[in-house]
């Protein structure tokens, strides 16, 4: 039945698989319909949630459940459907629709009495998200975002869906009061073509996100040309110029995947010129990210995406797996060119987690919200005559230059449309700046730099956007693996220090008889996990062993793999599904191969499963691995935009590894010394283990096995498939050595 199936994306619209964007901005909502909300209930069911974003709600006169048997019984009982807006709690247009819809009593009135009315934040319940993002993307020609709102029978199927709706019909979509009296009255008068059509797109949903498998022996197209083919295909559709991928015309998302597979896909072409291009993609994507709004300039840290091809305007929530994600790229691009400006970019993000989003016990919170003041983006901007009152004439006329803040402004504030602000970003490069103002470059950054720390004060007396301080595993994983990283590259020992904390944390808070949890908050947890979960984890105590040693993180890694594979891996077919076989009956099982805003689960435990194999010597972990590729080749082939992590452990497993094995005492400089020539040479498919001499290996590593000292020295081994060259006690030496590894072939 066409029942607006049609609908304009709200919060964010995209084609799938969806990353979170949002449609181009929208007009102020109008003042009727600020309605005033009803008074709180007295003991709302949200107001205990483990989510900041189900609390934000708790007040609202819609009688709100939580997801779970009771909220789902009751619809089954009283034979009503159910409403289910899912949502998160930095999310700018979650923020409109609460205030202009589930604030409004008398909206409020007609969804509690047609509906079941359940929230759920994507966040803590990525399971329920994915399925009915793939319903909303059917009803809606592939516009998707969040809030997220879909119509379900009582058993959970789908029948309509949209994502944003104005309270009144605009901007070509229908009121949300009236809507919902229309879905009301076709559950009334044509119920039966409503179930059949829900049970129809259910049998979609089923065949599309269980993930078809591939049979056969071998692993057909899935080759090192297919992964350099999709490097190329995603380098063409790069700006050339201002680097990124424009989505829905006009946003930027930061590209980290994509940017991590030319980085992989150039280390190994010996065409120069092809290799040029992809690292070009890489170097301009992180110079404009750095220099663009999407920086923030005072605190650090990124935003989510850009609206603008210039990477200058940011939606302005910044997402913990954001800075996770492109600090580990900006990383190994240092490493490829010894480059300062990804090695500052780096550093500035990973200091701005650990100042502002580290919780207290060493965990990290999730984002910061785009909104303050019912504004968005207005802890951020500044006028002109701001910044002067703040840093006196002088130094603001240089700051105001670097920046480019202007008396007019740089971007129009839809609250204030009429108030210059400006956003902001460098136009032009320091040293040109320094140049033309004949002012020593070291001078000139001193200068610039006081002038943040003093406007940063300024701004941190303006009231912060929210900070949801729920703790996610998965999301904290892929942290932990960038600060390790980072930490063992950019020589930065607080770094490795904030992973380890964080790992402890996960590891003692967030783990229950063997299982891990998915979120954290306030000594609460909630009680399941997904694969990505574990993936994260599992790929963040690996890079930490790498950058400490320290067996302990290693053997966490293996058993936790087993306990995914145990819970979570196919046996009828290969790879892992999203949910655990104990997890609660849904609609569909799925299994997710695509790459969105984060990397799929089944992306990550493939690298894991392969690194692993090598560092324990484990057959099971590497015959999974090669199952997972054999079995997912079709999946990977129809969507390589999509499988930019996946085809990452493609590359890893057909190159081959390079096994690095360093023998000596951990505080012994000469180790030391070693460890600094293997960190610093880019080989993506580097494994680094070490050991001191003599020592037992708790590890029983093939690769650490039998590996003796030269003459009493702290020794390095450079290995494939455990056979090794000669080995060196020279940095020097060592260095020459994967150079040559490193040179493209």
């Amino acid at each position: 039945m066409a029942l607006w199936l049609i609908v304009l994306a709200g919060c964010t619209a995209r084609p799938a698989p969806p990353p979170d964007t949002k449609a181009p901005a929208m007009p102020r909502p109008a003042d009727s319909d600020r309605a005033t909300p009803a008074p709180p209930a007295a003991a709302h069911r949200l107001a205990q949630s483990t989510s900041p974003y189900l609390q934000q709600h708790a007040h609202n006169p819609v009688e709100w459940h939580e997801w779970g048997d009771e909220s789902l019984a009751l619809a089954r009982r009283e034979n009503r459907p159910i409403f289910l807006s899912i949502g998160y709690s930095a999310c700018h247009w979650c923020h409109v629709m609460a205030h202009e819809s589930f604030e409004n009593p008398e909206i409020a009135a007609v969804m509690n009495r047609l509906f079941i009315n359940i929230k759920v934040d994507r966040e803590e319940r990525p399971d329920i998200d994915d399925i009915y993002m793939q319903a909303t993307l059917a009803y809606t020609n592939g516009q998707g975002g969040w809030p997220m709102s879909v119509w379900l029978t009582p058993d959970l199927k789908p029948f309509a869906a949209g994502t944003y709706f104005p309270p009144t019909a605009r901007y070509g979509r229908p009121g949300f009061g009236e809507l919902c009296e229309r879905i009301g009255q076709l559950w009334s008068t044509h119920r039966d073509a409503l179930e059949r059509d829900a049970a129809t797109l259910t049998e979609h949903l089923r065949a599309a996100l269980a993930a078809p498998i591939s049979t056969g022996d071998a692993a057909p197209g899935i080759t090192l040309e297919l992964v350099d083919r999709a490097a190329d295909i995603l380098a063409d559709a790069f700006d050339a110029r201002r680097g990124g991928l424009l989505s829905g015309g006009t946003n930027k998302f930061p590209p980290s995947m994509a940017m991590e597979l030319f980085l992989r896909s150039a280390h190994r072409t010996a065409d120069a010129a092809r290799r040029e291009k992809l690292l070009q993609r890489v170097f301009v994507t992180l110079e404009h990210m750095a220099a663009g709004g999407i920086n923030d300039h005072l605190a650090g840290g990124i935003a989510r995406y850009s609206t603008d091809p210039d990477w200058l305007v940011p939606h302005f929530e910044k997402m913990l797996y954001d800075q996770a994600l492109v600090t580990r790229v900006a990383v190994d691009a240092h490493r490829v060119r010894r480059d300062a400006g990804a090695d500052a970019f780096a550093r500035a993000i990973l200091d701005y987690c650990i100042e502002d989003l580290r919780a207290p016990g060493g965990g990290f919170y999730s984002s910061r919200d785009a909104d303050s003041e019912g504004r968005e983006g207005a802890y951020y901007v500044w006028r002109q005559d701001e910044i002067g009152r703040a840093l006196g004439a002088a130094e603001a006329e240089l700051f105001c230059t670097a920046y480019g803040v202007r008396p007019e402004g740089n971007w129009v504030d839809p609250h204030e449309p009429g108030a210059p602000k400006n956003i902001l970003h460098l136009p032009i490069p320091l040293a040109t700046l320094a140049d033309t103002r004949r002012i020593p470059l070291d001078e000139l950054q001193r200068r610039l730099a006081e002038s943040r720390k003093r406007l940063l004060a300024v701004r941190g007396e303006r009231p912060a956007p929210h900070r949801d301080e729920k703790i996610l595993c998965e999301w904290n994983g892929l942290l932990i693996a960038a600060l390790a990283r980072a930490g063992r590259v950019l020589e930065e020992p607080r770094y490795v220090a904030a992973a380890v904390d964080a790992a402890g944390f996960l590891l003692r808070e967030q783990r229950r008889d063997g299982r891990l949890l998915r979120s954290w908050r306030d000594g609460r947890t909630l009680g399941v996990a997904f694969i990505a979960d574990y993936a994260n984890l599992v790929d963040g105590l690996i890079e930490l062993y790498e950058a400490t040693w320290e067996p302990r993180w290693l053997l966490e890694a293996r058993a936790l793999t087993r306990t995914a594979i145990e819970h979570y891996w196919d046996d009828a077919g290969a790879g892992f599904f999203t949910t655990a076989d104990d997890h609660e009956s849904l609609i569909v099982r799925a299994r997710d191969l695509r790459d969105s805003a984060t990397p799929s689960g089944n992306s990550v435990m493939l690298m894991n499963l392969l690194r692993l194999a090598v560092m324990f010597g484990e057959r099971d972990f590497a015959d999974r691995a090669e199952r997972m590729l054999r079995a997912l080749s079709d999946e990977v082939r129809g969507a390589l935009g999509a499988s930019e992590r996946f085809l990452c452990g493609v590359d890893f497993s057909l190159a081959g590894a390079v096994e690095i094995a360093i023998i000596g005492d951990p505080a012994d400089p000469r180790t030391l010394a070693l460890r600094r020539a293997a960190d610093s040479t880019h080989i993506p498919g580097a494994v680094v283990m070490g050991a001191p001499p003599g020592a037992p290996d708790p590890l029983s590593s093939p690769l650490l096995a039998e590996r003796p000292q030269l003459d009493g020295a702290p020794t390095a081994y450079v290995c494939r498939n455990y056979v090794c060259d000669r080995p060196e006690t020279s940095p020097d030496a060592l260095l020459r050595k994967l150079a040559i590894i490193a040179r493209p072939r």
